[in-house]
């Protein structure tokens, strides 16, 4: 202060209390009730003041209180202070009371908030704030973050400032807050400032012979006014809000995550507010909009392109994404036993209480937009515990091998597979993008629900004296595995499947010896996939830049990013071996696997679109770096027990339909050729009939390409003969 360089002898507690009684003067002489309080000399009698207390404690040594904070706390200035600005005498004193409080809760380096004649007052202006139709919005939230950080810098202060009452207290725990409070907390002129008390708040503290209740306080608390701030149309506001959310919630002692967690409203106040913006959603949105919507910042979730993202019901979109990724960075923070409490809060309140109903309605619109919101969902989400949460929502806890008519263990797992072949095109597209997003978060138990389960013991293999698998049924002629069940399908004649199979063989005339499956080397596996197709059913050669090794670097890239994703997963690197033990006679792919394959049975039959997408999902399971998936999916060579079914076999039939329908068609390859380049946009809209045909076959054979790139870059170079145990460090 400049009046202390020009006048050190001055007396600063004589100067403080004329200052002081300046204010109480006003108040005893004015007769102006309607003066605003920026026209009288209150605003710079109370810099004065701060300006005074900052000097003292610049000139007292770090364990002691100068007279002018001990006549501040004696004889409670900051309590009356408070009165006056609930009484809003003169207009406009709420203001000023907002930025003392700040300032002096920010200059004054020592701790206050222990002190009762400081922590009380600001409870009291504490529930002054947020309140409806307040001009000082901005002051109160500043006023709301400078406690948040005084108390993230000394966080045993949080029960002073959160108002919590214990009722039923046992005797001994009664009697050790007393102690606390007395010798701690309770100090009116304190002699210097006292050390930090330890945490007092939660239940955990009491006795075990003691039972006690914990009883919210009312809507005026912290927690429930930066809730409040929350929401404010004033974006900053709302923002330095839930910062100072944020700050409390970061608090890294454990007392301190637990008296939030079960001490507070925290956790269901934020939900509710989840469940407040979900409900506000329209119910007539744009999937396709909420497909490209883009993900939105918390902190800022307006300055997204308004032009690019206007849209009947953007708005409320965008308000509750954000908040969503406002919870989610939160999760992120948080110490594990409150993000776990905030995660099963929204589980229980908001995913089974308020999205399950919507997800199981009978209304297709409601189902396709719910799902669609649910998809957007997944893929914002980052936080380990709420990626969990929503797994178990979807999925549940099963973990047993599924059985064929098994339906009822979780309803929703149940009902949303089914979706992925509802009879809308639409539903099954968005369910099956659902289930890809899940696929691509870092939480190993959905691979596990899905699939894994159902193949780790290797059921789907036939069992050989020996423990040897043969791998030959696509050479030995004398093999009577899959080749005879294809040859009996009514899709194959003698013929046609005989021509098929010349040009599977096509790739390798060599006599290989019996071994185990997963032993098959990468070029056998990449040209029987790249053989499938028929030639006249290629196209790739008539366009240009669609060739597979484009396949094979995309391919490459992922798999490295699903290796990344799955190295914590402790996956074994071998082949499990399969156990005459266990019945191969009753194996199930799993409903989720079922439909997937279903779904490319009729890849001739179905929409572009949704072809797509089906086999999207079928490539990234392929993508995973587990040696019973990648041998069901991506080894040609497997001897499948009776009535078992792998991708390869499928494809196989599939093929054998395409040969008997090509014969129907005149011209087929020149009109594959035009359907492709329409698609490429290298040419126009004509009539062509047969689209939907020709279009499943564009996607076939891409699809047979991409198969055969993750396996080339799965397995060992074509001249390396090591095993699937060296994969994946080839």
């Amino acid at each position: 202060c400049d009046v202390f360089n020009r006048e050190p002898s001055v007396n600063l507690l004589d100067s403080f209390v004329e200052h002081w009684k300046g204010i109480t003067n006003y108040y005893i002489e004015t007769t102006d009730e309607t003066r605003p309080v920026k026209q009288t000399d209150i605003p710079w009698r109370l810099k004065q003041m701060l300006d005074i207390l900052v000097y003292e404690e610049g000139q007292q040594g770090p364990e002691e209180t100068g007279p002018c904070m001990e006549y501040l706390l004696q004889h409670k200035l900051l309590e009356t202070l408070c009165t006056l600005g609930k009484a809003q005498y003169p207009p406009g004193m709420n203001h000023q009371v907002l930025v003392f409080f700040s300032k002096i809760l920010v200059q004054i380096q020592k701790p206050m908030l222990h002190i009762i004649n400081v922590y009380r007052p600001v409870q009291k202006l504490v529930r002054l704030c947020g309140l409806l139709g307040s001009q000082t919005e901005k002051e109160e939230v500043h006023f709301l973050f400078v406690i948040c950080t005084r108390v993230k810098q000394d966080p045993y202060v949080l029960n002073y400032i959160l108002e919590i009452e214990k009722k039923k207290l046992s005797k001994q725990s009664s009697s050790t807050l007393e102690d606390t409070e007395n010798e701690r907390g309770e100090e009116t002129v304190p002699s210097s400032y006292p050390a930090a008390p330890s945490f007092a708040c939660t239940p955990t503290q009491h006795s075990p012979t003691g039972s006690s209740s914990v009883i919210f306080p009312a809507n005026t608390g912290l927690i429930h006014v930066l809730v409040h701030l929350s929401k404010s149309q004033k974006c900053r506001v709302a923002r330095k809000a839930c910062e100072s959310l944020l700050l409390l919630a970061s608090l890294p002692e454990e007392e301190a995550a637990e008296c939030l967690a079960e001490s507070t409203p925290l956790c269901q106040l934020l939900v509710e507010r989840l469940c407040e913006l979900y409900s506000q959603l329209p119910a007539m949105l744009d999937p396709t909009e909420i497909h490209s919507f883009p993900q939105i910042n918390w902190s800022d979730p307006f300055t997204q392109d308004e032009e690019s993202q206007s849209f009947p019901g953007s708005e409320h979109m965008k308000r509750f994404f954000a908040w969503l990724d406002f919870l989610d960075h939160l999760l992120k923070e948080a110490p594990k036993i409150l993000a776990t409490k905030l995660a099963k809060e929204i589980h229980n309140n908001w995913l089974i209480g308020v999205l399950q109903p919507e997800l199981l309605q009978l209304s297709e619109m409601g189902v396709l937009v719910n799902t669609a919101l649910l998809c957007c969902m997944v893929r914002n989400v980052q936080s380990p515990a709420l990626v969990e949460e929503l797994v178990l929502f979807l999925l549940g806890r099963d973990t047993q091998s599924e059985l064929c008519l098994d339906t009822e263990t979780h309803v929703l797992r149940y009902h949303l597979i089914e979706h992925c072949d509802h009879i809308s095109d639409e539903i099954s597209i968005t369910t099956l993008r659902l289930f890809e997003e899940l696929l691509k978060k870092p939480y190993r138990d959905t691979l596990f629900n899905l699939a894994l389960r159902n193949l780790e013991n290797r059921c789907y293999v036939t069992h050989t004296p020996g423990g040897v698998e043969d791998n030959r049924h696509f050479t030995d002629p004398d093999h009577d595995g899959e080749n005879d069940e294809l040859e009996e399908d009514p899709f194959f004649t003698e013929d046609e499947f005989n021509s098929s199979e010349e040009q599977l063989l096509s790739r390798s005339q060599l006599t290989r010896e019996p071994r185990c499956s997963g032993q098959t080397q990468a070029v056998e596996i990449v040209n029987s996939f790249l053989c499938l197709v028929p030639q006249e059913a290629k196209t790739s050669q008539h366009v240009q830049g669609a060739g597979y090794d484009t396949y094979v670097h995309d391919a490459n890239k992922q798999f490295k990013e699903c290796t990344a994703l799955t190295q914590a997963w402790d996956w074994s690197e071998v082949l499990k071996p399969t156990e005459s033990a266990i019945s191969s006679s009753d194996f199930f792919e799993g409903h989720f696997l079922k439909i997937l394959f279903d779904r490319i049975g009729r890849i001739l039959e179905q929409p572009y679109e949704l072809n797509l997408q089906v086999t999207s999902v079928l490539s990234r399971l392929a993508l995973f770096p587990h040696p019973q998936l990648h041998e069901y999916l991506l080894d040609p060579y497997i001897s499948l027990v009776p009535g078992a079914r792998s991708l390869f076999s499928v494809l196989i039939r599939v093929i054998g339909e395409l040969m008997q329908r090509i014969q129907l068609i005149p011209n087929f390859t020149e009109k594959l050729v035009h359907v492709r380049r329409q698609l490429m946009g290298l040419d126009g809209e004509t009539g062509v009939d047969h689209v939907t045909l020709l279009q499943g076959v564009i996607v076939l054979e891409e699809f047979c390409k991409e198969l055969a790139a993750i396996a080339f870059v799965k397995l060992p170079s074509i001249d390396d003969s090591s095993n699937w145990q060296n994969t994946n460090t080839a």
